[in-house]
This record gives C-alpha cells, structure tokens and sequence, in this order.
C-alpha cells in the first residue's frame, strides 16, 4: 500500500486507523465500481522533509496523513539496502501488535487541525535530539521516536479493498460480494482473529469466536469494530508487569502493571514458619494506583504505567510505599483492620443519627471482631515537578527523603512535603541541540545519605556528593569502562547505554546492567570494573536485526541478592541469568508456564551459537525475543527470586 495523493483508502466512521493492521498485508489494492483505483507494495512515503512535509497536507487532501517526529536513523551497516528507510515504523508496529495498541485521545477541537494533534512529546524530542535514539522508552503512549497518525476519509458506497497476504486473496464488499478463498472455515464464517488481523498476541475467548466478515462489513463499521477490539487488548495488555519489588524483611512483594494498578504478595505464614522455610506468597492487596491523563496544553498521553514501586522501612503495624508513573509520584499506605468500633451513642447499628433528645443513658462503645481487610490509602501526591518522563525513584537511607529521576533531572523530596522538591541534579544544555546523553537510572547510597550514584545513556556512572554543593553539577566520581577499539561498531553507542544501576546492601560495590552485560564496580576504583558477567554475547551477531525490531532499546534490570554474593538479571526467550561471584558459576534458568511447575526442579539452560546442537540447547536463531525479562529482585535474606516475565509473575528459591 503506498499512501500518496493519488491513492484514496477511506473507511467508514472512523478518522484513525491502525497502520498495525495493514502493515500484515504485502499489498491492497483499491477498487471503485469494478474499476482500479490503486496498487502497491506495502511502504510508507519518503518524508525527507521531516515534520513538515508530512503535516503540510490540507485535511481534505485524498491520501493520509503520516506524521514523523526527527530524522530517521541511520542505517546500519550490513542491513538491506532496499529497506525503505521508515521501516522502522513498521518494526515498532509489529512490537506494537504483540505489546499494546497506538491511540490517542484528543479533544475535539484538535481533530480539526492534524498537525495539532501530533505534537512531539519530551521524550520523543530527546529521541531525536540523540542520533542513537537510546532514550527510546518500551512504553507505545506515541510510539516512541515515530508517532504516526493515518486520517481517512469515508469508503464509498461501492467501494472494496482487495488484500493479499501470504498467497492469500480475499475481497472486502460492500455489495455481499466475498471471496475469502482459504480464509474461510468449515461453517463459511471468518475467523477475524487469526487470519485477518494475526495480532500475535495470546488468544481470548471474547476474541476467539468466528465472525461473518461479510456481515461485519455491511452492519457495522470496519474500524469501529477495531476499537472494539482494541479496548479488550488493552485489559489484555493492562497485566504486563513493569515492575518487581520485595520489601526490607522480605515478607511482601509488590509488583505494578502497565494498567497502573499495584498488586502485593504476602509470604504464607505456614511458609514462613516450616523448617526449612518456603517461599510461597499469597495475594495480600491489590489497587489501583495511578489513572491515565490526557495533558491538552502538551496533546500528550500519560499513561497509568507503574514505572518504579519503592518500599519505606516498616515504624508502625502498617506498610508504606511510593509508586510513579511518567509524571506522578504517590505514596501508599498499606494497613489491616480486623475490628470495629460498635456502640456509639450519637450513631445507630445502620448508620443513622440519633435524636439527642432520645438519649437517656450513655453508652460504653466496644471493639468486635471482623474479617480481615487491608486496606490502601494515598498519603501523600508528589506533583508537577517532572518535565520529562520519571525512570527512578529511590529512597534514601534517613528515611526522610527520596529522590526522583526523569531523563534530564534528579530531585529530592520530603516525605511530608508535596508541593516543593530540591533539584540536585540538571544535566540539561541551554542549547537542547547540544544534548549528548540522558539519565537513565538513579540511586541512594544504602548507609550514606548523603552520597547517590546516577547512570547515563553514554555508558557512565556518577557519584555525586550533596554535602559538596546544592547543585551537584559536578560529580565526586566518575566511573567508565574504556571503549575497546576492537568491538567498535555502529551499535556500539546503543549497547553500551546503562538501563541499571544498583549499589550492594554493603555500600561497597555496585552494579550496572548494558545490553549485553553485567558489570561489577568497586567505589573505591573509577577505572574499570572489578567484574564482568556477559549475559547474552552470543546476541553480538544478531545486533542489525535486533535494531530493526527495536528489540535493541529494551531496558534490563538487574539485583543483587541479600549476601551480594550474586547477581541476577534477565534475557530473552524468559530467559534469566544468576551469577556467583564466589565461585564464577553462571545459570541460565527458563521462567515459563510448563517448565516451573511448583515444586520442580529448574534445569539449566544453554544456547548453541553453531550448526550443530545437543538436545537440551536452543539454537540462537530460535530464541524468542517477544518472550524477555525485563524486571527481576532478590529476596533480602534468603534464595528466593521474583521473575517478571510479561503478565506472569514467577516465584523461585533453592533446592530444600
């Protein structure tokens, strides 16, 4: 399909339309009353021009309206030559498919004008401002660097689009007149799920049921039925964890959604007790945390992702923790309630006021019994500071204050002050033409209050020292890897970008996660790692492809365990990898369903680079990277591990 001034493809009832959908389709032809009216191979139109060229177009113009936001990458060496060099719209688009629809909710005013719409978000801009595009997010609010929208107008009455998938040929008609010649199943209805749309992505019974394509059609608006759909992906895709946290003592566990809601775990006191002890958790709570915004000044969509959940230490019977989205921090509190107060005297048992007047004697109120409930309650919404995307939080050892991290500035916070903060950090040029690198994890010391480490997207890591200046714009400590001349290439930017960074429990090492590695730093030595774990080296090859499906931005963390004797972070295929440092033993260890059954035993797992495989290796070229995991942590006393691996959340310890 080639969207230009000569093609029209409208669509009945809707303005937007999922280019997700067609990108399935090697080519559509248009068709009006029998006659041809277009045909193309599936691409997107050279917008050299950038922004302009393509929000130019007047509204009522005949092709669609392809938004693009800065120039696109460069492309890397060894990669097709005849890839048109938006393609990597279409990567993004194909994730989008397997991770969440692109939609955008703006006013009505806005509809009139496209160019009004599309406005760039912070994110998008530092993206462009960044040739690697490392600050590139895995959330799809617009799309990350390319945030595209496709305005139609409406089909006519005899209007039908032919596709062609896959050796596939079937017609949409609006006149009752189909051929769905191999597409159709045994009762002569459609199957819209997974021959039409192939979203890739686990199926559903809502979404399961064959439908007349025919009917579909003529009764009800094509794309309209798309949106239908996309709400039920969305529930779908609101159970993708994002992130994993256990508290100081271990006994519950909070992991958030990219719906925004917060779910905790509590160990299982039987568990808890037996000899030897046992890891087994419970649901204790669930709520939600964060709701999705709409900023009209900035056309911008926050989502309700919980980016980051952060668990204070325990002073009364009730638990604390803060949670953020891109823009909002919130701080929960946690508490169980298994009485109640009866017996008042100004109240009856069903809640209605007493007349004073009837009132003759006092009563004593008393406590009863009542099932268990726990209850969460916001105390404190910590505002209106960010510009950009948060991506840290982290609190500090005083337990007084936190601090927050967005791509370009670090603030503190007190805990009972929500309306102002501190900014420490400002990595921000007056010149945003100059901008080189962004923020992309930060940490509080575990013991010194005073000290934090941030990463960059550059490679390197920052000790700042807050008792030098208010503004820490100089750092204390910088600590860097020399870039080896020899694995120099065009990724090597993109890869050597930290996504993690996180201190030991003693405060005397760190670690730092990049795209291919996990290094072990000592604060006393800036120079070089003390330790170097490769995670997966044998995705060195796989680079060029890995940057087309923009797999290559994905962002690990990793955690230390309770003694810092080891270290854990995550990979592809659910893939996850623990490192001894006493004994310099590595595993490879698979989180899926029909693996960890309880009470089995995991196997450890290896991937073969070469032609030849034993029986128990996984080949490197069929390792699954829509399967990853991105989200991991370690238990603060014992060998228990809590693994994210999409919406599944895998609990596993030692041997007993």
């Amino acid at each position: 399909m080639v969207i230009n001034s000569k093609t029209e493809l409208t669509c009945p009832e809707i303005e937007r339309v999922d280019l997700s959908i067609l990108s399935e389709f090697q080519q559509v032809e248009i068709r009006e009353d029998d006659r041809e009216v277009g045909e193309g191979n599936l691409s997107l139109p050279e917008l050299d021009g950038g922004v302009e060229s393509g929000l130019n177009r007047e509204e009522d113009s005949k092709g669609g309206v392809v938004g693009l936001w800065g120039a696109p990458p460069q492309r890397p060496p060894g990669s097709n030559p005849n890839r048109n060099c938006y393609s990597e719209i279409r990567a993004i688009l194909a994730r989008a498919r397997t991770t969440a629809p692109i939609s955008v909710q703006p006013s009505k005013r806005m509809k009139r004008s496209p160019s009004n719409i599309m406005r760039q978000s912070s994110l998008t801009k530092l993206g462009s401002m960044i040739n690697t595009a490392v600050n590139k997010r895995a959330v799809f609010s617009i799309a990350r660097e390319v945030f595209i929208l496709i305005v139609f107008k409406r089909m006519k009455p005899r209007s039908n689009i032919r596709f062609r998938k896959r050796g596939q040929n079937f017609d949409i008609d609006n006149n009752n007149k189909t051929d769905t010649s191999e597409t159709e199943s045994d009762d002569g209805t459609f199957n819209y799920e997974q021959e039409f749309f192939n979203l890739g992505i686990p199926t559903c019974s809502e979404l399961r049921a064959p439908k007349n394509f025919t009917t579909l059609i003529r009764n009800k608006p094509l794309f309209s039925s798309m949106e239908e759909l996309h709400e039920k992906l969305t529930e779908l895709l609101a159970d993708i964890i994002s992130c994993v946290e256990f508290n100081h003592d271990g006994d519950l566990l909070a992991t958030g959604d990219k719906g925004g809601r917060v779910v905790i775990f509590q160990r299982d006191p039987i568990s808890k007790n037996s000899i030897p002890r046992r890891g087994e958790y419970n649901v204790y709570s669930t709520f939600q945390s964060h709701e999705p915004e709409f900023d009209y000044l900035k056309s911008l969509e926050i989502e309700e992702k919980i980016n980051k959940i952060r668990w204070l230490k325990r002073k009364n019977p009730a638990h604390f923790l803060l949670s953020t989205n891109d823009k909002t921090i919130k701080l929960w509190k946690v508490s169980e309630r298994d009485k109640r107060v009866e017996g008042y005297n100004t109240k009856e048992e069903n809640g209605a006021i007493r007349d004073p007047a009837c009132i003759t004697a006092l009563r004593v109120p008393t406590i009863k019994p009542m099932e268990l409930m726990v209850e969460a309650s916001p105390r404190r919404i910590f505002a209106n500071a960010h510009t950009y995307h948060i991506n840290s939080i982290s609190v500090n050892s005083d337990q007084e204050t936190y601090l927050s991290a967005d791509d370009l500035r670090i603030n503190l916070w007190h805990l009972e002050i929500t309306d102002q903060s501190f900014n420490i950090v400002d990595i921000k040029p007056t010149n945003m033409e100059e901008l080189t690198e962004v923020i992309t994890a930060a940490e509080f010391h575990p013991v010194e209050c005073n000290v934090l480490v941030y990463s960059s997207s550059k490679g390197t890591i920052r000790l700042c020292d807050m008792r030098s200046a208010a503004l820490c714009d100089h750092h204390s400590k910088l600590f860097e890897e020399p870039e080896d001349p020899t694995n120099k290439s065009f990724f090597s930017e993109i890869i050597s970008s930290i996504s993690d960074v996180k201190l030991s429990n003693s405060g005397r090492y760190m670690i730092s996660r990049d795209y291919l590695s996990v290094k072990v730093w000592d604060l006393q030595m800036e120079t070089k790692p003390i330790e170097c774990y490769p995670v997966h080296e044998y995705l060195r090859s796989k680079l060029c492809s890995l940057y087309e499906n923009d797999c290559i931005f994905d962002k690990f963390e990793c955690c230390w365990s309770g003694n810092d004797c080891a270290i854990m972070t995550g990979s592809y295929n659910n893939f996850f990898r623990v490192f001894d440092r006493n004994t310099k033993r590595d595993l490879t260890l698979e989180a899926a369903r029909d693996i960890a059954k309880p009470k089995t035993l995991l196997k450890p797992r290896k991937v073969c680079t070469g032609g030849k495989r034993k029986k128990d290796e996984i080949s490197v070229d069929c390792l699954d990277f829509n399967k990853k995991i991105l989200h991991t942590a370690w238990h603060p006393s014992e060998n228990v591990v809590a693994v994210a691996a999409t919406n599944n959340l895998f609990l596993f310890q030692d041997k007993l």
